[in-house]
């Protein structure tokens, strides 16, 4: 008699508390609906951002929900550092990454979890590798409830949330820099999208102080940094008034930025 084939398991989308990286933590049931800690807590087997990260989220389910297996039995696996750099689907001149060799245990009847360093894995962070690779395997994919920082910070900013854009890192480069922010804001004032996009922390003083200097008075800048946190500030005002206004963002604490008319 023929066993019949092992069913595969699910992969979660499992969303991280915003506040990796800053001076304090928000309580995870404030952050996490209680059904989203649940199912992560009944998780062994995960694909991680960073490992170290995910052991000290899995560490503070614990103290919520008890974990299914101990930290130290808990299977977790790191996407390659290649993949942060140059992201999911060979958009910087490398090729696609291949994830499915990283599902072999949900192929095997195991629910996984993939999870980033803050907010939903996949937006704005690694891992939609994963999701695709997910679904050409004919694996479950299961997005869980928690934090999005971008959308959060868009629905606070007063800006256009019929249309709006998420378009990354800006250039590094002063003058490249430069060139993006008013290519984006003649887009804005184009078409009326909102112009959303992120930064390194420590780079935080850098791109305010360009768009400060570099947009024109009228058009409209949001800011949101330590969302969830006790110490979240959102402000959206034009751009003549944030420059009577002495006001650098912390180079600690992660930042969303939006422009727009």
């Amino acid at each position: 008699m023929n066993s019949s084939p092992t069913r595969p398991g699910t992969l979660y989308l499992v969303p991280a508390p915003l506040d990796f990286g800053c001076d304090g933590q928000a309580p995870l049931e404030d952050a996490l609906p209680s059904g989203t800690l649940q199912t992560a807590s009944r998780l062994t087997h995960w694909i991680c951002e960073n490992a170290k990260s995910t052991r000290a989220y899995l560490k503070r389910i614990d103290a919520v929900h008890p974990l299914a297996a101990p930290l130290q039995q808990q299977v977790i696996t790191e996407l390659p550092r290649e993949v942060h750099k140059k992201g999911d689907h060979g958009d910087k001149g490398s090729a696609p990454f291949d994830a499915r060799p990283l599902l072999a245990a949900a192929l095997g009847g195991q629910d996984m979890g993939l999870v980033s360093e803050a907010g939903m894995p996949a937006v704005a962070d690694p891992g939609s590798s994963v999701v695709r690779a997910a679904h050409d395997l004919g694996i479950a994919v299961v997005p869980l409830v928690g934090p999005v920082s971008l959308l959060l910070a868009l629905a606070a900013s007063g800006l256009n949330g019929q249309n709006f854009a998420f378009v990354g890192y800006l250039p590094q480069d002063s003058q490249d820099r430069q060139h993006r922010i008013k290519e984006l804001e003649a887009l804005t004032h184009k078409t009326g999208q909102t112009q959303l996009f992120i930064e390194t922390p420590y780079r935080n003083a850098a791109i305010w102080q360009a768009l400060v200097q570099g947009l024109q008075p009228h058009t409209r800048l949001a800011l949101a940094s330590g969302l969830t946190l006790a110490q979240a500030r959102v402000q959206s005002q034009p751009v003549h008034q944030w420059r009577q206004q002495p006001f650098t963002p912390d180079n600690r604490t992660p930042v969303v930025f939006a422009l727009g008319r």
